[in-house]
């Protein structure tokens, strides 16, 4: 029997038949503008990103993919560029096309539900990128035919070409076929260089590991998942409500947020544009800085 991975505390994920069915009537009642969507930056720099090696900076593919710029080295986070999801068509096309990435070094993978992890997507990548995953999937990347692998647990760190690597808890849950729920773990990544500090979360719920986090990280930059909470007393284990996210973001104590998985699939109820609204209106009742929250467009990038 294959060895099965939890959350903190045992926070439990599984959802009954007479739950589905709940949502699937409530959302049946629903109306939802599903015509506006998260807009393309009109000023990509693909070429400035296939020819730096020097600068720090990250563009947001959407969903949860990132091309990050860090060390001279090109990673990406989750990268999926895949034009549908289950029943569902993309919404937004992917920030930079796929032939035009730079060669990438370094891949990270958060967990491995599809709109995190897709191999049609890592089959296309320019490099051999080095994999870091999370503990009990090195397995599935080998069938795959992946063997560049670094497979970790909870609070593991790795050094590659000069960055840290730490793979720190999430709470979530994991699936790809009938039999292989939760044998595989979920989790963000921490890259820590001598200067700077970044935090991508992955997939989550809000849970007291942010805590846990800002002691033993301080960190410059987070990228923090909004969407998918509709229905909360559906989603709210797995997904972080906007608000939630403002609050883990206080918690952790972070100098810049990021906001992601919003706008590119529709995983549950909310949009896009209602995720980022409620967003900056939470921000806004903390009183937190504006220039601590920076909201990106499709394909934007920042130049540090």
């Amino acid at each position: 029997m294959k060895k099965t991975y939890s959350n903190l505390n045992n926070v439990s994920n599984k959802k009954s038949f007479q739950d589905m069915r709940k949502w699937q009537k409530e959302r049946r009642n629903k109306t939802k503008d599903l015509s506006e969507n998260i807009p393309q930056y009109p000023n990509k720099r693909i070429q400035e990103l296939k020819e730096n090696r020097s600068r720090t900076s990250y563009t947001w593919i959407g969903h949860s993919t990132f091309l990050i710029q860090l060390n001279g080295l090109n990673i990406l986070t989750d990268p999926v560029w895949a034009k549908r999801m289950g029943f569902q068509k993309r919404l937004t096309e992917p920030g930079i096309p796929l032939e035009e990435l730079p060669e990438i070094d370094a891949v990270v993978i958060s967990h491995g539900h599809y709109d995190h992890l897709d191999f049609r997507t890592l089959k296309k990548l320019k490099g051999n990128p080095q994999y870091f995953v999370p503990v009990g999937m090195k397995s599935l990347f080998a069938k795959k035919g992946y063997h560049n692998v670094i497979e970790m647990s909870w609070w593991e760190r790795a050094e590659y070409k000069g960055i840290h690597v730490h793979f720190v808890p999430a709470q979530h849950w994991t699936r790809r076929t009938l039999t292989d729920m939760n044998t595989s773990h979920w989790g963000g990544w921490i890259f820590q260089t001598a200067g700077e500090t970044f935090y991508f979360v992955g997939d989550t719920g809000y849970f007291s590991g942010f805590k846990e986090i800002a002691e033993r990280f301080t960190i410059d930059m987070v990228f923090m998942p909004i969407g998918a909470y509709e229905p909360e007393w559906f989603m709210a284990d797995s997904h972080i409500s906007p608000e939630d996210s403002v609050k883990a973001f206080i918690e952790l104590e972070a100098k810049q947020f990021v906001p992601m998985h919003y706008g590119a699939y529709r995983l549950a109820d909310d949009t896009g544009p209602e995720a980022l609204e409620r967003l900056v209106q939470a921000w806004e009742k903390q009183e937190l800085p504006k220039e601590q929250l920076q909201i990106l467009l499709i394909g934007e990038t920042v130049m540090l």
